[in-house]
């Protein structure tokens, strides 16, 4: 199978298959949830509640790094933390079936959480205090750190690569995005010694739904080593006012369970550079595939790069001015 595919085996009867050979056996319904870095399904039992099966895309993560991903989301939901864990079948939590790699979750309903809510906020912040804390216990071996080099620097170069950016752009962007990656290191020197732990790493609303009983955190797909403040950024948004408050309230729930080093917020524009950049690398990684320019169409033009170097004039702006620190810090 080659990466223009990564999904072609995934059939209707390969997925049951592959699922009962997990151990599970299948009433044939299923239903494909929205992913596209992996294919996610909600498969239906006999005589259970559905479950939801993700198939891992070849070569992105190794057996062990998957494998640490399901090891740390169980080590918090044995300490009652309300993560969504794989389910452990014929004694593992990664299966392999021919050619797919897959694991198996409970269903777990929810909606997005209300980040205008200060109670709300609050309450992510214990956990994500709590998740913080188990975090810090010991590192991942098999999975990276985010830093400059790999989110930043990695990005670039691939980007540049893949001859994704319109000509005309090109040496604009170069320019543009170097200025960023100065910016982002001079971030993480202001910021000091960092401590990095084991985070969610991708913690925006949409890895949170939220039900009578509070949050509960989903897809840690993306968990790596990094700054904790990477966990709380993608909870704020508005202005810098705006954001200030909100960071308030995350922090009046976090610090309840784990410390906050306030020089972190320093890297918070910073991480939001290197999140951009990353975006970008990301799409031009996966342009071969087919479920990507149909999702994505706007990638291929000169109108995104404009709008994307146009963000990281701002971005840059935003990391000499550090608006954060002056309000919060």
């Amino acid at each position: 199978m080659t990466d223009a595919k990564p999904f072609a085996s995934l059939t209707p009867d390969h997925i049951l298959d592959a699922v009962e050979d997990a151990g599970l056996r299948c009433d044939g319904n299923l239903l494909a949830l929205n992913s596209f870095e992996n294919r996610v399904w909600q498969v239906g039992q006999e005589d259970a509640a559905p479950v939801v099966v993700k198939f891992y895309r070849a070569a992105r993560w190794s057996d062990e790094a998957i494998l640490e991903e399901h090891a740390f989301t169980l080590e918090l939901a044995a300490r009652e933390i309300p993560v969504v864990a794989p389910l452990r079948l014929r004694g593992s939590t990664l299966h392999h079936f021919e050619d797919l790699r897959l694991a198996v979750y409970p269903r777990r309903g929810g909606r997005a959480p209300e980040l205008e809510d200060p109670q709300v906020l609050e309450w992510l912040g214990r956990f994500m205090g709590r998740i913080h804390a188990v975090g810090a216990l010991a590192p991942f071996a098999a999975r990276p750190t985010l830093d400059v080099d790999s989110f930043g620097e990695a990005s670039v170069d691939f980007i540049l690569d893949s001859e994704r950016i319109p000509e005309q752009l090109e040496q604009t962007w170069c320019s543009v995005a170097e200025q960023a990656l100065d910016a982002a290191r001079l971030c993480f020197e202001r910021a000091g010694r960092v401590r990095t732990i084991r985070l969610h790493g991708d913690c925006h609303a949409g890895n949170v739904l939220w039900t009578p009983d509070g949050p509960h955190f989903v897809d840690f797909d993306d968990a790596r080593m990094g700054p904790a403040v990477q966990d709380l950024w993608m909870l704020l948004s508005g202005d810098e006012q705006a954001m200030a408050r909100q960071l308030d309230h995350v922090l009046a729930g976090y610090e309840d369970f784990a410390d906050f080093d306030r020089g972190e917020l320093y890297l918070i524009e910073a991480l939001r550079t290197l999140r951009l950049l990353h975006f970008a690398a990301w799409l031009a990684r996966r342009w071969d595939d087919p479920a990507f320019p149909a999702a994505f169409p706007w990638f291929d033009g000169p109108r995104y790069w404009e709008e994307h170097i146009l963000a990281l004039r701002e971005q840059v702006a935003l990391m000499e001015e550090s608006p954060l620190v002056r309000l919060c810090g």
